[in-house]
């Protein structure tokens, strides 16, 4: 079974750091930075601080696993982090030179439903989660400061 890893990427403005798809004849689209876990990763964690180097040259502290969602082939487990810096010049991953793979562009976002409800973020279960998280007051971010 393939396993990605993303990562709700809260800074210190209590923003979150979202990527822009925008790819030829497909409506742009919004994800968290992450990928999939490589056989040479220590654990799926570690699998998560490489990806978030690679897609924006940041190190985030993992707070906590906030959701999992699987299918028959894939599983996807969304963590919450802090984020102090990131680079998007400086980003590495392999993923930026592929012909055809469209635009990535870092932007960030309020933490609000407001801020979800302004962008179309992928998959729709995580914005629904995160809707959910901050309309109950629960998302734990605030505890880890």
């Amino acid at each position: 079974m393939l396993e990605r890893v993303r990562a709700v990427l809260v800074t210190a403005d209590d923003t979150m750091l979202v990527i822009r798809r925008t790819r030829p004849g497909i409506p742009e689209y919004w994800v968290l930075p992450g990928g999939g876990v490589e056989p040479g990763d220590e654990s799926r964690e570690a699998a998560l601080h490489r990806e978030i180097h690679e897609e924006i040259a940041g190190k985030a502290d993992i707070i906590r696993l906030l959701h999992t969602m699987e299918s028959d082939d894939e599983r996807q487990l969304f963590y919450l982090a802090r984020i102090a810096t990131w680079s998007f010049d400086d980003r590495t991953g392999p993923e930026f030179s592929a012909e055809g793979r469209g635009e990535y562009a870092l932007e960030e976002v309020q933490l609000t439903a407001e801020g979800l409800d302004g962008i179309d973020l992928k998959p729709e279960e995580i914005a629904h989660v995160l809707r959910g998280a901050l309309s109950a007051g629960n998302l734990g971010v605030e505890a880890s400061l």
